[in-house]
Order: C-alpha cells, then sequence, then structure tokens
C-alpha cells in the first residue's frame, strides 16, 4: 500500500512505523478515536490507526483539468465573472482543456477569438501542470515586458487565489520571471524576444501565447517557438500550447492550426429544428429597416439557422453551447498527436449577435479596423486582393529542348543562387520583347563548375550557332569574399547582388553600392528588390507563349524547377511593433526549397541592368548601323558586338 505524497512527512513516517498492540476492549468502543486492523495470523494483536494516518494511504484524486478547474480555481475580483470557476458557463473549453491530460497528445493549437476564455483557460492549463505534477513548466509572451505585466497581473494573482498552488508558492524564493514551488517545480516566463532565456534550461510543459505577435526572426536569429520546443526534448510526454487569435495566413497561430493532425470546430444545435451547425458570420442577419442605423441593427440583429431558416436569439446561446460538440473537420492520416481548436466570438456567452453586427458595421468601411474584426471577432486571417496564391498556376511551357537556344533570343543571362557548400544556377536567353527561355539549370559544387557553365561553356542555337553567356549575377548572401574574388576575375561578366529585406512597394528594382575592400579596382554591388522582381516573374511564367515578356520554360521541364517556383506566397505581414502591414513574399511551409525560385529573380533583374528592354528585331540591326560605340546601361552593356561573346 502507498502512502499519499500530498501527506505531510512526519505523518507518514508514524504511519509507517506503527507497532502492532493488544486489541483494548475499550478502544473498541470508540470508533472515532482509533481505527483497529486484525491480523489473519494473530487475532489477538491489531493494528492501530489514527484518521489522519489513514489519510496517508488514500491515493492522490484524478482530475481532468476541467475538474481541478471547477474545484480549485478562483477567478480574482477583476474578472468579468469573479470567484469560483464554472467550466459551464464555457462550455467549449471543457475539451481543449481535458485534452491537456491526453499522453498521446503533444500539440495543442487554441485559434480563438476575442472574450472566448482563451487566457483563462491557458491559465487552467498552467495551474493544473503545477498542481498536479512536479514538472517545470515557461509560459513564453511576445516580449519581455509582457512577460513581466502578465506574471504581475494574471499568473501570480491565479497562483495566490488558488489554495494548494498558494500553499506550494514560494514567493520569497521567486521572481517576476521565475515562480518556484516547495514541491520542486518551477514556472518560468520569458519574452519571444529574448533567444537566451528560451535556451537555458529543460522544459516538460511550454506554453505560447499570442503567437502571431512574436516578432519575426530569420537567417541566423533564432525562431523563439523552435527554441522553446526544442527545451523539451528530455521530456517524452511533454506537451506544447499555442495560443492566440489570428493575423494573416502565414502568421504563426493560423499555420500551427492547419498543420494540426486534427482540426475542430465547435457544432451546436439549433432551439427550433436540433441540426448542429458551426457558428458563423454570413448568418447574422437583421431586419431590412435597420439598414443604414447601426445602433438599430446592434438591437434588432439575430442568428438565422442555416437549415429552418428561423430566428436564433441571444436567449438560446447558452442551451446551445451545453448542448454543442467539437467536431473534426478534416480526415487525419496518421495518429493524433496534435490537435487544433478554432473558435469565434459568436460562440461568448457575454457577446451578443447584435454586438457583432455592431461591430462589423462600424469597421467594414476603415481597414484596420476591419481587419481586426476579421482577426479578433471572426478569429480568421486577414486575405486581401493584394496576396497571390502560387499553388494553381500553370506555366508555360514551350516546344524547344533543353540546352538549345530559340533562335531570335541572342542575349544569356546566367544567375547563382550560393550556398555554403554548393550553388543553383540557371541560364536564361532573352528575345525581343524581353521574352525569356529557360535554357538550363542545376547544381554546381565548386567555383572551378560554375567558371565552366559561367564563362566557358558554349551553348547552340536550334541552327547550331554557339551562344555564350554575356552576364551572370552571382548572390553575395553567403561566402561573401568568395563571390567578390569571383566576381573580380570575371568583371565583364559576373556581378554581386544581394536581395534586400524592404518591403515597401516604392522602392526602386534595384540599386547599387561599391565594393572596395579586398577587391583590386573595385566592384558594383547591386541591391535588388526582390519583392518587385517575384512580382515581375508570376505575371509573366503564365502568359502565352506568343505574347510579349513571357517567361519561357523548355520541353518537358522537370517539375523539380516548378516545385522550386511554387515555393512562396504573396502574403500581408503585419509588423508586431507598429501594427504596419506590408504585403511580402514568403516561403511556404511545406515548400522548403526555393533556390531555383532566386536564381529565376536574379535572372530577370539581371537582364534588366544588361538592357534586355533595348534588344531589336535583327532586321532592325541590319538596317541600322548606328550602334557603335560602348552603351553603359548599369553595369555596362559595353559594345553590342561583344553579346554573342
Amino acid at each position: 500500500m502507498s502512502v499519499s505524497t500530498s501527506t505531510s512527512k512526519a505523518t507518514r513516517a508514524t504511519a509507517s512505523t506503527r507497532k502492532r498492540r493488544k486489541v483494548n476492549s475499550k478502544d473498541s468502543k470508540n470508533p472515532n478515536k482509533q481505527c483497529h486492523y486484525n491480523s489473519s495470523h494473530d487475532s489477538s494483536t491489531s493494528f492501530t490507526w489514527t484518521s489522519q494516518e489513514l489519510a496517508a494511504f488514500k491515493p492522490p484524486e484524478r482530475y481532468t483539468v476541467s475538474t481541478w478547474a471547477d474545484k480549485f480555481r478562483v477567478l480574482p475580483s477583476t474578472s468579468a465573472e469573479p470567484g469560483p470557476w464554472h467550466t459551464h458557463r464555457t462550455p467549449y473549453l471543457r475539451e481543449p482543456m481535458d485534452v491537456f491530460n491526453n499522453n498521446l497528445i503533444e500539440s495543442i493549437v487554441l485559434c480563438f477569438g476575442a472574450q472566448i476564455g482563451k487566457t483563462e483557460a491557458e491559465l487552467n492549463m498552467i495551474g493544473f501542470a503545477l498542481h498536479q505534477s512536479k514538472a517545470p513548466v515557461m509560459m513564453v509572451y511576445p516580449t519581455d515586458m509582457l512577460a513581466k505585466f502578465n506574471s504581475d497581473k494574471r499568473v501570480e494573482p491565479m497562483i495566490k487565489n488558488t489554495e494548494p498552488l498558494a500553499e506550494m508558492y514560494n514567493e520569497n524564493e521567486s521572481s517576476k520571471l521565475e515562480l518556484n514551488f516547495n514541491t520542486g517545480n518551477y514556472l518560468v516566463l520569458s519574452g519571444a524576444n529574448s533567444p537566451s532565456s528560451l535556451a537555458s534550461r529543460a522544459i516538460k510543459y511550454v506554453f505560447f501565447d499570442e503567437v502571431d505577435k512574436y516578432p519575426v526572426f530569420s537567417g541566423k536569429e533564432a525562431n523563439p517557438i523552435k527554441l522553446a520546443t526544442e527545451r523539451t526534448k528530455t521530456f517524452v510526454d511533454a506537451k506544447h500550447v499555442m495560443v492566440s487569435t489570428p493575423t494573416v495566413e502565414n502568421g504563426n497561430i493560423w499555420t500551427a492550426f492547419k498543420q494540426a493532425h486534427a482540426q475542430k470546430e465547435y457544432y451546436v444545435p439549433c432551439p427550433h429544428c436540433g441540426e448542429f451547425q458551426k457558428l458563423v458570420f454570413k448568418q447574422i442577419k437583421w431586419p431590412d429597416e435597420a439598414k443604414g442605423n447601426k445602433d438599430r441593427i446592434r438591437d434588432t440583429a439575430y442568428y438565422e439557422c442555416v437549415h429552418c431558416k428561423k430566428a436564433i436569439h441571444d436567449k438560446h446561446k447558452m442551451d446551445m453551447l451545453r448542448n454543442g460538440e467539437w467536431r473534426t473537420e478534416n480526415e487525419p492520416d496518421c495518429r493524433v498527436r496534435s490537435v487544433g481548436y478554432h473558435l469565434s466570438s459568436l460562440y461568448s456567452p457575454w457577446i451578443a449577435f447584435g454586438k457583432v453586427a455592431y461591430e462589423f458595421y462600424t469597421s467594414k468601411d476603415f481597414p484596420d479596423q476591419f481587419m481586426n474584426f476579421i482577426n479578433s471577432w471572426l478569429a480568421e486571417p486577414w486575405r486581401s486582393a493584394k496576396t497571390k496564391s502560387t499553388q494553381t498556376l500553370h506555366f508555360t511551357e514551350s516546344t524547344y529542348e533543353r540546352g538549345v537556344v530559340p533562335d531570335k533570343a541572342t542575349l544569356l543571362i546566367a544567375s547563382v543562387d550560393v550556398q555554403l557548400d554548393h550553388f543553383w544556377w540557371e541560364v536564361r536567353a532573352y528575345a525581343p520583347g524581353v521574352k525569356s527561355y529557360l535554357i538550363d539549370y542545376g547544381q554546381a559544387s565548386t567555383w572551378d563548375d560554375l567558371e565552366e557553365i559561367i564563362v566557358n561553356r558554349e551553348y547552340p542555337t536550334e541552327y547550331g550557332e554557339p551562344r555564350q553567356v554575356m552576364k551572370a549575377g552571382i548572390d553575395s548572401g553567403f561566402r561573401t569574399d568568395e563571390v567578390y574574388q569571383f566576381c573580380a576575375r570575371f568583371p565583364e561578366i559576373c556581378i554581386p547582388l544581394k536581395g534586400s529585406s524592404n518591403h515597401k512597394t516604392l522602392t526602386a528594382p534595384y540599386s547599387m553600392s561599391s565594393v572596395e575592400k579586398g577587391v583590386i579596382g573595385g566592384l558594383k554591388l547591386y541591391v535588388l528588390n526582390t519583392d518587385y522582381w517575384k512580382d515581375f516573374i508570376f505575371a509573366r511564367v503564365v502568359r502565352p507563349t506568343d505574347e510579349v515578356g513571357t517567361i519561357h520554360l523548355f520541353r518537358d521541364c522537370p517539375q523539380e524547377y516548378t516545385d522550386h517556383l511554387r515555393s512562396e506566397e504573396k502574403q500581408e505581414i503585419r509588423n508586431v511593433k507598429t501594427g504596419e502591414v506590408t504585403v511580402q513574399w514568403k516561403p511556404l511551409t511545406g515548400h522548403p526549397t526555393n533556390h531555383l525560385l532566386d536564381t529565376c529573380t536574379y535572372n530577370a533583374a539581371v537582364a534588366d541592368i544588361a538592357g534586355v528592354k533595348y534588344l531589336t528585331e535583327p532586321e532592325e540591326y541590319e538596317e541600322s548601323n548606328s550602334v557603335t560605340e560602348a552603351i553603359d546601361y548599369g553595369v555596362g552593356m559595353g559594345n553590342t558586338n561583344h553579346w554573342f561573346r
């Protein structure tokens, strides 16, 4: 028989060393004082226990998160409904909280709207983890400042108002960002803007709060979500909980929800016909006479059942919520290890249907306010006409063979994406009208290989005439010094490039700067507005073959190339500091490889730098002899006699 860990050490020691003694007839008449256990081997002896000692042998009570919260959690006076927590007030939170008890689930995603109770659900899971286990817990907020604020205003009050946590809490040994408990476990609060604080210790339970407000990290900077998740490797039953309202489609919370093995929506029954449905904004209606009057809309709006078309009013909502159920919208094709929950503010017991209609009406004509309505009220990512998807594009494939230059495509341009231990490259030929033809692409291992491809190799036309690369743009983001030295060896052909992180729409397609250090004679470095050139590419890869400006692929072009082109999409990104929204090309999660998209982008820019727009039909060259001197188009196209090298 085991002794409960919740019983004091002294009591457990007393119980475990209790000696047998003779049965006393007086004691037997007072069952409240002592309890006797008769031995089967010796009826003359018994164990004598007090009620306190017997409690030591009682196994700890098992809770789900919701039953634990119902028994122990007390909301502070600052809450909308202060006092004891009652899960039945927000029945849709029961399953998302209780799935925390499922040892098979590794990741929980709550993509919720405003005033739904997501923060309290998160605190319930944290409180349960601290009380029911000795495992360390981490809470990650967007910034250190928010971590300190929430520690003071939410987390510590939750602990002090919850009796078993208050008894465990060691306030003297705690700080704002590290709360310690007498049981040996602790709660760490950190900001996503402090990578060092996320990587310092092993953690079993990690909670990510408002993840769409996390700073964007790229390149050598650490991704805060990945960094914190790495801390859980030593725990086989670790859990990650991610909570936020969404912002844009490629934001952290919407991406996590869409990647969850099980994606769930809450269905509620109609009070009239009993048919289940999820609540959606388009079913909120108001009388025709209320149109144009936002206050009348607020007073008269109702929800129309999608099945029987009868009006559902606010008085029906609580019964609908209590009888609702979470349903999986997708069909998982593997064992479910992650589950995502999506819920809009339409389900909130504290928000009337008329309030939702009012918010829509007052925000619809103001983009910033309307974006907030979509994000915070409907719990949906913001989409606009400015965004572009590349997944359904059909690229223009021509009839010429790989490695063959179409006859009228007189200008050959190469481009190189530099990696740490290899290179991606492509060669394109350009014809008058800025028509572009992919001639060949591939990977190279060494600078000598690149020299052979860019400088020495000849590419035949349809009639067997040799063509050579006139200009080559080489990415200098990696191995910068090596790139500069290579370009310095072949200055008449090679130019160094660098992509810009400036995503403002009015930025020039490219700018120039000088490279003097370590390069004899110096070089021109071209800084590209890559968003501009990606717009340029995707506007032309889908044009018919006979149109001006079409970007062509050779016959039977491998899918590898088009997969690289489809590796990014254009999305609206919100700056977490300023709130400014910009439209940017961003890699898709499922398409990590985008190197040939980079080479295609560089190629278009270098062709423009080389003066591709000035190419004319061969007949016009034959009629005019005026082009006899060197013309400088950016890097210097040089004498037109050099076009074919």
